[in-house]
């Protein structure tokens, strides 16, 4: 397969640079200050599998019509990016990477139906310069159809990239996507703090109101009958059980697995977009709780104060202090 990545972040760089090294036919397009440093000084990958220096082409857009494309950028920033290289695209394979659930919607409004591949990427990587990525742990690539089974589109896809990834077929993606908001919602909290994700969650109030964002969550999608799946190495139980115990002892041990995530400090995807300037996923991952709520007549309160904070840290670039983000979320903490 001819192969282009669509955005050079932290998924994106890993991906194209981990399938050219694996010996794929791929290129990168991104942004000009992204394609510029790429084309002069290749893609610099460190972490989990020691550093690489990876040769790849990059373009701002398309020059060629691939067979696959793998969308990367963040999920506003979709619709731009498939418009721009629409005369390149419009035939070939699309797969989503984004989180949330609405990626595949709008993608949908351009591409057929048939031609869109949903994935949910669970491995962890970090990207605050242009063209320097930090891959801090490995996870599965999911792959799927929404409401159908796997076809052949997604055996020639695994065929391809299996090599560079450990890919999963799901014939349940969306599901599994449902649950994959709540791997994510807690990023926003170390977003508002301005530190790593390691060092959000070692102070045990700071985990309980991580907790308290997936009770929120579980009691929305429960009264919405949203369907969850377990993913690989999260199941649904680690959210269930979670949440059915006694906060603080939730949150002394959510604490003791999120400190121990990466050697190399992990900066959540709402963090690295805040640091490179850039508006963050926000309403894709907490507001989907919020859209649900509000559909099903339902209170989101802790995940509407934290969407405003966020707002509040992208606008000032100002972040809040432990003290003042446990202050401004008591009122939605249940011991």
């Amino acid at each position: 397969m001819k192969i282009t990545v669509i955005g050079a972040g932290a998924i994106g760089g890993l991906v194209a640079g981990y399938l050219k090294l694996n010996g794929s036919d791929v290129t990168l397009a991104a942004r000009k200050e992204s394609v510029g440093r790429i084309n002069q000084e290749g893609l610099i990958i460190s972490g989990v599998k020691g550093k690489l220096n990876i040769k790849i082409e990059a373009h701002e857009k398309l020059i060629y019509q691939p067979d696959l494309v793998i969308l990367t950028t963040k999920t506003q920033d979709i619709e731009s990016a498939i418009k721009d290289n629409f005369d390149f695209i419009k035939n070939s394979l699309i797969m989503t990477t984004q989180n949330g659930v609405e990626t595949d919607n709008i993608v949908a409004d351009y591409i057929p139906e048939d031609n869109i591949i949903s994935s949910i990427v669970m491995f962890g990587a970090t990207c605050l310069y242009s063209g320097k990525i930090v891959h801090n742990f490995e996870g599965s690539w999911i792959i799927g159809k929404l409401g159908t089974k796997a076809d052949k589109d997604i055996d020639d896809i695994k065929k391809t990239i299996n090599d560079a990834f450990n890919v999963v077929i799901s014939d349940d993606i969306k599901a599994m996507k449902y649950l994959k908001i709540f791997v994510n919602a807690n990023n926003c909290i170390a977003a508002i703090l301005g530190i790593s994700m390691q060092e959000a969650f070692r102070n045990i109030d700071i985990s309980a109101i991580a907790i308290s964002i997936w009770k929120e969550g579980l009691n929305i999608v429960e009264t919405a009958n949203v369907k969850l799946v377990s993913l690989p190495d999260f199941p649904v139980e680690r959210v269930t059980k979670l949440t059915s115990i006694p906060l603080r002892n939730a949150a002394k041990t959510y604490s003791q697995i999120m400190s121990n995530l990466s050697k190399e400090p992990l900066y959540g995807s709402i963090l690295q977009s805040i640091k490179r300037n850039r508006k963050s996923e926000i309403n894709y991952i907490n507001g989907e709780f919020v859209r649900l709520a509000k559909a099903n007549n339902l209170s989101a309160g802790l995940n509407d104060k934290l969407i405003a904070m966020v707002y509040e840290v992208e606008d000032t670039k100002r972040f809040f202090t432990k003290k003042e983000l446990i202050k401004e979320t008591k009122e939605f903490i249940n011991n």
